[in-house]
């Protein structure tokens, strides 16, 4: 039985005793406004709204109203009348607000060091970083205070912390959720993000925060039904990278495991590391100075000294050399884009190691830097990610024993993917940790959308199942048809009509938007098309051939399917 507000907001401030920890706040409700808005929800019942009674945090750069705005530089403050739309959402839905979090300083960061609030405490170590930026919203989650926090992420600040926590980080696309209210560190580049314990539970924070806004010139119009939960497609195929030489040897041995769940295709890293390093060694550390220029030029003594550093560098960029940069990343995203045209999605470490802060403390800049290796080049490439826990350090390692600091990977893909990701992350996640809440059916057929019964290419895991997922596509179901068809083989992709005597044909089922049912059919050449085809389970729109056009093709029906007939081939 799901508790209700009173008994979350008790729980939480028992648990935040417990913890002992004031680094992780910046600014705490006090307990007695807390257990007043507990009591106010619980007397009004849930209304309908999806968050009732869990409690929340919010990383201290994200305005809440009638709360200081800090961004961890006290002399910085601010005092918001209203709330950022997204908290003002998460308050709308029922969310029960807990406290504003900490973070490195202005969100420049990956350690959680660079505050002068104190280092929140690793929940694994006490003697390693919680990761950063926002590192207050992360333990707070890690340490079971609070069911969900938002964060932002630039280059990594809501995935690396989720991984030193055992936690999900969800990096939302760009444009996604409203940035208004947030203090920005790049603004062309922010994102405000999610930190859960279970995928489903991030995605369902997604659905509740995101939307356009007119007054946010970053804000974008998403496609229709980005955010519904797909299943896992028995076939999806995964893009990894050789990684060992960079990672310690217990990250490199889970993000293997990992990927071993997965049809994979191994490919070159490179481009996307190389482009990584601008965020902090090209022109937008020079967009994260313009975003405090009042402070640089004018009360630079009021920053962390790290900080100070990392920001008044930008004022050494040159212009030239920012457009070098601009043509590179329009080829490294050029890159991404053909890479998601054939993969589903690309699986990484989230973070090559954990750094402790005696390592810190003797060099501020090498290992941070370092953890930034798979996530700097997210958000300059226009990609959503979430990251989800991939085991204990010590689990990968032969004959060590159970335990260590936890290891992350992330599962990356195009601008709007977060919906189709989620089932991917979320396998990674139920396959190496116990004791997860029930995942997610996925999403019915939704008003807008239709069915279509995919009988080849456009199947998961084959070469053209990508114009289905650029379209706004979600994988359903395997299924099968009446036996009342025969397929063929017309070159290189299957043509099915019906015959007698017929056959049952396995097909995939998958979801689309209505308007993009023209789209995907003008890529069809003939002989082929769509109509209605026979399935066990009744009548749905799928993929057909003129009967006419498939006399004196191959007759394939008795491998069952397309697969069927692509393994047979294989094999002979």
């Amino acid at each position: 039985m799901t508790r209700g507000p009173i008994a979350a907001a008790e729980a939480a401030l028992a648990t935040d005793r417990a913890a002992a920890d004031p680094a992780i706040w910046i600014t705490r409700v006090p307990d007695d406004a807390v257990m007043a808005r507990a009591r106010l929800l619980e007397a009004e019942g849930p209304r309908g709204r999806p968050l009732w009674g869990l409690t929340v945090a919010v990383k201290d750069n994200i305005d809440v109203a009638g709360l200081p705005t800090t961004a961890a530089c006290p002399d910085y403050a601010r005092q918001p009348a209203v709330s950022a739309p997204s908290v003002q959402r998460l308050l709308d839905a029922g969310a029960l607000l807990i406290g504003k979090t900490n973070l490195d300083q202005f969100a420049t960061g990956l350690v959680g060091t660079r505050s002068p609030y104190g280092t929140p405490r690793n929940v694994f170590s006490a003697a390693h970083v919680p990761g950063g930026s926002s590192s207050g919203s992360a333990v707070a989650v890690a340490s079971g205070i609070v069911d969900i926090a938002l964060g932002t992420d630039t280059a990594g600040s809501g995935r690396v912390p989720a991984a030193f926590g055992g936690i999900v980080g969800l990096k939302p696309t760009i444009g996604a959720i409203s940035a208004a209210g947030t203090i920005p560190a790049c603004r062309s580049l922010d994102t405000i993000s999610v930190f859960a314990r279970t995928v489903d539970a991030a995605l369902a924070v997604q659905r509740v925060i995101a939307g356009y806004d007119p007054t946010d010139p970053y804000s974008r119009q998403a496609p229709a039904g980005y955010l519904r939960r797909s299943i896992l497609p028995a076939f999806a195929r995964i893009a990894i990278a050789d990684i060992d030489t960079l990672c310690e040897p217990e990250v490199a041995a889970l993000y293997r495991r990992s990927a071993g769940l997965f049809v994979t295709e191994t490919i070159d890293p490179a481009p996307f590391l190389e482009i990584a390093r601008l965020l902090y060694e090209g022109p937008w550390v020079a967009e994260r100075t313009a975003a405090l220029r009042d402070v640089v030029t004018g009360r630079p003594e009021i920053m962390h000294p790290v900080t100070r550093r990392i920001i008044e560098a930008g004022l050494q960029r040159k212009t030239v050399d920012a457009f070098d940069a601009f043509h590179a990343l329009a080829r490294v995203r050029r890159l991404a884009a053909q890479l998601f045209a054939r993969c589903d999605a690309m699986l990484l470490p989230t973070v090559p190691f954990c750094p402790t802060l005696a390592e810190l403390a003797a060099d501020p800049f090498g290992p941070n830097r370092r953890l930034g290796t798979f996530t700097n080049f997210v958000n300059l490439c226009d990609l959503a990610a979430i990251a989800v826990p991939a085991g204990r350090g010590a689990d990968g390692l032969p004959g060590e024993p159970p335990g260590g600091l936890p290891v992350g990977v992330t599962v990356i893909g195009p601008a709007w993917s977060e919906g189709r990701l989620a089932a991917i992350a979320d396998h990674i996640h139920r396959s190496f940790t116990a004791n997860l809440a029930p995942p997610a059916q996925a999403d019915d057929i939704q008003p807008g959308e239709t069915a279509l019964f995919c009988i080849g290419a456009h199947m998961s895991g084959l070469p053209l199942n990508t114009q289905i997922t650029s379209l706004g596509g979600r994988f359903l179901r395997v299924a099968r048809t009446e036996p009342v068809y025969r397929l063929h083989a017309i070159g290189n992709r299957p043509g099915m009509a019906r015959g007698d005597p017929g056959g049952a044909i396995e097909g995939e089922v998958w979801v689309l938007p209505m308007a993009a049912v023209g789209p995907l059919l003008a890529l069809v050449p003939p002989p082929l098309g769509f109509g209605t085809v026979a399935l066990e389970d009744g009548p749905c729109l799928g993929f057909l051939g003129e009967a006419h056009a498939l006399d004196g093709a191959q007759d394939i029906t008795a491998h069952g399917g397309w697969r069927g007939w692509l393994a047979a081939q294989e094999t002979s």
